[in-house]
This record gives C-alpha cells, sequence and structure tokens, in this order.
C-alpha cells in the first residue's frame, strides 16, 4: 500500500473502501444528503414549532409564553441545538428583540409534540412547552428584531432562520427559550431543532 493510498470501510457493508485525496492530498469528504442526514436516520433529531401565533411575555418574566424545550433531569441525554426560527403570523403588536434565554427544566410539561426528523419513528426525552411558569431566565443571545404593524406594510428584522449548529447544549435539568423585549399578543411562530446524543 503506498502512502497515499487510504482505506476506509463502508458503513453500509463493513468492506474496504478507498478513500479520495484532493490535490492538496487531504481526504475528499462527501456528506451526501445533507449534514443532519445521519443524526436523522440514527433518530436523534427532532424538532417542534408553535401550531398557531403564540403571545410573547416581555423580556425575562418568569411568568414566560413563546417556545421552549427542556432537557428534564435524568433524562441521560444531552440536547444539542442546530436551529431557531421564528416569523410574524398576524400583525405585530409591538417592536423589539428576538432571542434565546436559558434556564433550569423548572415549570415545564409536555404541551407540545417533539417530532422525529425521521417522520414515523422514535420519540423525544424534551419536554416542549409554550408558556410555564419558570426559574430566573438568563439572556443568551439576541438575533434580531420584530416590527410594529402589518406584516404587509413592516418589513420584519433579522433573519428568519438562525443556525445555532450546536453552539448551544442543553444539559439535563436545563431549558432553551424564547425571548421577546417587548412582549405582545399573539402574533409569532417560533421553531427549534436539536439532536439528542448520550451523556
Amino acid at each position: 500500500m503506498s502512502s497515499t493510498e487510504i482505506r476506509a470501510l463502508s458503513r453500509k457493508t463493513g468492506a474496504p473502501v478507498n478513500a479520495e485525496l484532493d490535490q492538496y492530498k487531504h481526504l475528499f469528504v462527501s456528506n451526501q444528503g445533507g449534514k443532519y442526514k445521519e443524526a436523522a436516520l440514527a433518530g436523534r433529531l427532532f424538532s417542534v414549532a408553535n401550531q398557531a401565533a403564540v403571545a410573547v411575555t416581555a423580556a425575562m418574566a418568569t411568568t414566560w409564553t413563546g417556545l421552549g424545550i427542556a432537557n428534564p433531569a435524568g433524562s441521560g441525554k444531552n440536547l444539542v441545538i442546530h436551529e431557531f426560527g421564528w416569523t410574524s403570523d398576524v400583525v405585530n403588536p409591538a417592536e423589539g428583540a428576538v432571542g434565546l434565554m436559558t434556564s433550569t427544566d423548572s415549570g415545564f410539561v409536555a404541551a407540545l409534540a417533539a417530532r422525529s426528523a425521521f417522520y414515523g419513528t422514535g420519540s423525544s426525552v424534551a419536554y416542549c412547552d409554550d408558556g410555564a411558569t419558570i426559574a430566573t431566565p438568563v439572556l443568551e443571545r439576541v438575533y434580531g428584531s420584530t416590527m410594529e404593524g402589518a406584516i404587509s406594510t413592516q418589513v420584519q428584522l433579522g433573519p428568519a432562520v438562525v443556525p445555532i449548529d450546536g453552539s448551544i447544549i442543553l444539559a439535563p435539568g436545563r431549558s432553551v427559550m424564547t425571548y421577546h423585549s417587548i412582549g405582545g399578543t399573539a402574533s409569532l411562530i417560533f421553531h427549534f431543532m436539536w439532536e439528542e446524543i448520550d451523556v
């Protein structure tokens, strides 16, 4: 075997296969099917979304509403957050910043069902909720803003989909929730996507 010949194993058959190098003699890797495919096929990838526009509480109120996921104590899993998003569904009652805050799992129940990305398979350990009396939260990230007024006339500032890409991880007993600096009546719909891996 030459110094540039690399052998690898097929994940499907276990048989040896040739690996390829690029023009700089770096290993060429193709992520066929997208970066979340393996997690989805393995039953580790989940998502949740509000099923209708939801009211949002102002800032870091402990009588919170919006969308959140909690990793219950004793779950045996870490929740790796990959994506967060939001959109306006009706007239926004107030302008304000949109972001994410974290807390404990206190007050969370499974009010909304998490969905496996491999539809029809698997179940999540997460509690998904759109309102709870929570422990004092901490603002972690601010991603954009909403503008007051009709969605037909007001531009909604900030990205609608935010790639978290694993930069927020919930250990058992922790939660992540939506944040809005001003709050308002039901006008926003949120979503999260995450992966569950053994502790």
